[in-house]
């Protein structure tokens, strides 16, 4: 009876006492809870299909379900990361981004209390539809998606709120200074890592990359 007791504590300890608890989606939650942190992760075009970890003949493991895990992990934010089907139309996919952020804000949710991250392909689906949400000012973080400084579009992509790029840098995809520019941002920062994987770097949650992105996260994402 007094370890049923001892166990019934333990777990009582941890619940939040609000009844509450972040947690990871893997499709856009049914329920939005107003004062809560939403995090919507897009990774790069490998992992679209049905394998969480497949592998590139040169670059290794793509670990999805680690990455998330990371991401995750002492976030206090819930994270959407659902599997995209193999060939996803970008328009489209796109279109369900700014869908999905639209219905977190009409939800209750604060526009600075989202923020959309992305890696490679990721990256550029991340960059569309944050600009495509400039009026509200979200938080965005692009990995490895910007070639001379930019990401292709026209008109050109013009970004809002707080902005982060990280990219390695025996990279092909550098720098998203000519975004940063020519946008209206809150704030913008560029981390330049040497893991010397290059675009591998974003395959695995290295904490090069890991580490800042969650601290930008919690420093803007409020």
């Amino acid at each position: 009876m007094l370890g049923t007791l001892k166990f019934a504590v333990v777990l009582l300890a941890l619940i939040p006492l609000d009844g509450m608890a972040v947690e990871v989606f893997d499709s856009f939650p049914n329920e939005i809870r107003a004062s809560d942190r939403y995090v919507i992760y897009s990774y790069g075009l490998i992992v679209e299909g049905s394998d969480p970890t497949p592998v590139h003949p040169t670059r290794g493991i793509y670990d999805f379900p680690a990455i998330k895990q990371a991401l995750f992990m002492n976030g206090d934010f819930n994270l959407i990361a659902p599997q995209r089907p193999k060939n996803t139309e970008i328009r489209s996919y796109v279109a369900t981004l700014e869908s999905w952020v639209r219905r977190l804000v009409a939800a209750g949710v604060k526009p600075s209390r989202i923020t959309l991250v992305g890696f490679s392909r990721g990256g550029q689906l991340t960059a569309y539809a944050s600009g495509r949400l400039v009026d509200l000012e979200l938080n965005t973080a692009i990995m490895g998606a910007c070639s001379n400084g930019d990401i292709d579009r026209d008109p050109p992509l013009t970004l809002s709120g707080n902005f982060m790029s990280i990219y390695d840098a025996k990279d092909s995809v550098l720098s998203c200074e000519k975004i940063a520019t020519r946008s209206r941002l809150t704030s913008f920062e560029e981390i330049a890592i040497s893991t010397g994987k290059g675009h591998a770097a974003f395959f695995r949650p290295l904490p090069e990359w890991v580490d800042p992105l969650k601290q930008w996260i919690q420093k803007t994402n409020r």
